[in-house]
């Protein structure tokens, strides 16, 4: 006798926008605008959206002293996956709030509900977006990568990565694509890389092996968009230089996914990498793998000052006293590290 498979969301599910939390708005409005090229809509009082494609809203920034990211949308594609989603989580005991008229507008979408994340980072699901009324002003000529896999994908940094691993893989079915263990500044980190669609990766846990701290402030340590051309990203990196922004990494190449990419400093403290051409999964072929060192070559720290190295120490300090939310109730049991 055979058993029926579990229903999915896989493939059904992509990172639609990012919500963060700010009082830079100028700053946030050139660093959008005049570093990275994207359309700004700044029409509303207090908020600030940026658009990659005819999306109203995929990047929105309301006011407030986080200084963070403060939610992920995930797009489900279907009424189905939606309630698919909205059950796994009610099934098991957590909150769900439904998005009222306002959120649904400001994030330009249908059928909002929201709730709790890992870390604090909550996550929002909705099926329809809406259409922009307004045509594309944007600074990259080929455009830019979004469609059915998404906008690109956000790393966070925690002290418990199987247990974030887990929610993602509760929640939205997300698959292990595959490891990378680095050395940074003397410290092993093992990042995991998670997909829920064809998209390499949507989510990036990043883990000290062995040590129960956390080195970043914020809730994300990167949020990642991605052009169709090379010219659009080199040409990104000179003008977030010539903005008098901060970079993180200069351009350079990924070992696992093999994306072209740099990395800047945002106003409100996380990075932002802009990259192109990172290969697509294939189910039928697609096998797990571990890989030394983030990059093939670049990615070479810019700008990084003693300061900047003891602060990020005082950070991971003061992680040890930090309780870090998982939501236990989503976030499986026994996952294997494969």
């Amino acid at each position: 006798m055979t058993s029926t498979p579990a229903p999915t969301v896989f493939g059904n599910v992509s990172l639609g926008y990012v919500v963060v939390e700010t009082e830079k708005f100028s700053d946030w409005r050139r660093f959008g605008r005049e570093a990275i090229g994207m359309h700004v809509d700044d029409a509303l009082s207090d908020v600030l959206r940026f658009r990659l494609d005819d999306h109203a809203c995929r990047f929105l920034l309301q006011r407030g002293p986080a200084e963070d990211t403060i939610a992920l949308g995930w797009q489900l594609d279907d009424h189905g996956s939606f309630e698919k989603v909205l059950a796994r989580v009610t099934a098991h005991g957590v909150p769900v709030t439904e998005g009222t008229a306002e959120d649904a507008e400001l994030r330009g979408v249908e059928r909002l509900a929201r709730f709790a994340g890992p870390n604090g980072l909550n996550q929002e699901i909705f099926t329809r977006p809406r259409i922009a009324d307004t045509p594309l002003r944007a600074a990259v000529r080929g455009g830019f990568v979004t469609g059915a896999a998404g906008i690109g994908h956000v790393a966070v940094t925690t002290k418990r990565p199987q247990q974030m691993r887990g929610y993602y893989a509760s929640v939205f079915d997300a698959r292990l694509s595959d490891h990378i263990d680095e050395t940074i500044s003397g410290v092993k980190v093992k990042i995991r890389f998670l997909r829920v669609n064809e998209r390499h990766h949507s989510v990036a846990i990043a883990a000290v092996n062995r040590l129960p701290i956390n080195p970043i402030r914020t809730r994300v340590q990167h949020v990642n968009i991605q052009v169709a051309e090379l010219d659009d990203m080199t040409e990104s990196y000179q003008r977030v230089k010539q903005s008098g922004f901060g970079m993180a990494l200069g351009i350079g190449q990924h070992t696992n996914d093999r994306e072209l990419s740099f990395y800047a400093k945002t106003p409100s403290g996380f990075e932002w990498e802009v990259g192109w051409n990172p290969l697509v999964v294939d189910e039928a072929t697609w096998e797990p793998a571990t890989y030394q060192g983030i990059s093939i070559w670049g990615h070479t720290p810019e700008g990084q000052t003693v300061i900047d190295k003891l602060r990020q120490f005082g950070a991971g300090a003061a992680s040890l006293l930090r309780r870090e939310d998982v939501v236990g109730a989503l976030s499986g049991t026994g996952m294997p590290d494969r």
